[in-house]
């Protein structure tokens, strides 16, 4: 073989060497069974970008609309901005709220995080006394609280307004921070992360060192279930945030108290209102949410699935 012939030979084994390596999917892991087809890949893309324009086209419309006119809204494109009033209606949202539309943004913030953290601690303290404590009249506690998953809070608004009037808890703050405390789903959530997050070996280590058992609740417990407190301030929070009945009862002859839901449907009842502004007002209400879940979604995941498989 000349030298010639041995260099190119070399040479061509070396550029296979340096070939990358084939790539590999995220699929290659499992069983040849479980790995999904082409097809199913392409439908659940297809379902995927679906989902998304379904959900974020609300939004979009919301936002495009927000800019227009009475006018506008009902003559030019829906999916086009038209003549641009986005200041001309942020005025008359500030006009027609004598300036306290701010406040009731805040007044729905601070109701919501008042509520969701009180609720939070008491949802995790009384799921965790139900998943890990034996005491007398445990199982009616436990139906009581699953019956109260079955009433919507509306059937119980007439009845809570009826009691907060007798004590004259009316057009105060808390008339609306109190009921919302109080929630049946979040002790269901609590009673499912305790049974199955919190160890009872680790109980028993924790009081045989001469823990009382409020240190191991807030030392221990609350840490373990961390991620789950997450889940349940997220729910008492949006639930306090939409709520409309209750306030619309206990709050609704006071402005300084009024949550931003409220205000913008006084808006909305007013002779022809102006619904740009009132869609202004719905975008600006619902930046606080989206905030909170962008911030707090990582926490959010892993406390869903901290609920989801047994520890």
């Amino acid at each position: 073989m000349s030298s010639a012939t041995l260099t190119k030979s070399v040479d061509t084994t070396t550029k296979a060497s340096k070939k990358a390596p084939p790539k590999r999917s995220e699929f290659d892991d499992l069983p040849r069974s479980l790995r999904p087809s082409p097809v199913v890949r392409i439908l659940v893309v297809v379902g995927l970008v679906l989902a998304f324009i379904y959900f974020i086209a609300p939004i979009y419309w919301l936002v495009v609309s927000a800019s227009k006119s009475n006018t506008d809204l009902i003559t030019s494109n829906p999916l086009l901005p038209a003549n641009n009033n986005f200041v001309a209606n942020y005025e008359s949202l500030m006009g027609w709220t004598g300036g306290m539309f701010w406040r009731w943004v805040a007044n729905s913030v601070f109701y919501s995080t008042v509520a969701g953290a009180v609720g939070t601690l008491f949802s995790v303290a009384a799921g965790y006394s139900l998943a890990k404590f034996r005491f007398f009249g445990k199982n009616t506690i436990l139906g009581v609280v699953m019956s109260g998953l079955l009433l919507p809070i509306a059937l119980l608004t007439i009845p809570l307004y009826l009691m907060f009037s007798q004590l004259q808890l009316t057009e105060t703050i808390w008339a609306i921070i109190i009921p919302s405390c109080v929630s049946p789903f979040g002790v269901f959530l609590g009673l499912v992360y305790s049974r199955n997050s919190v160890p009872d070996e680790m109980l028993e280590a924790a009081r045989i060192d001469g823990a009382g058992e409020l240190r191991i609740f807030f030392s221990l417990v609350l840490r373990l279930l961390a991620p789950a407190m997450v889940t349940i301030f997220l729910f008492i929070f949006v639930a306090t945030w939409n709520n409309f009945l209750l306030p619309l009862l206990m709050v609704s002859s006071t402005a300084e108290l009024k949550p931003v839901t409220l205000g913008l449907y006084g808006m909305m009842s007013y002779f022809n209102p102006v619904y740009g502004a009132v869609l202004q007002g719905a975008i600006f209400g619902v930046i606080p949410l989206i905030l909170l879940f962008l911030g707090l979604q990582r926490f959010w995941q892993a406390g869903l699935a901290a609920g989801s498989v047994k520890g």
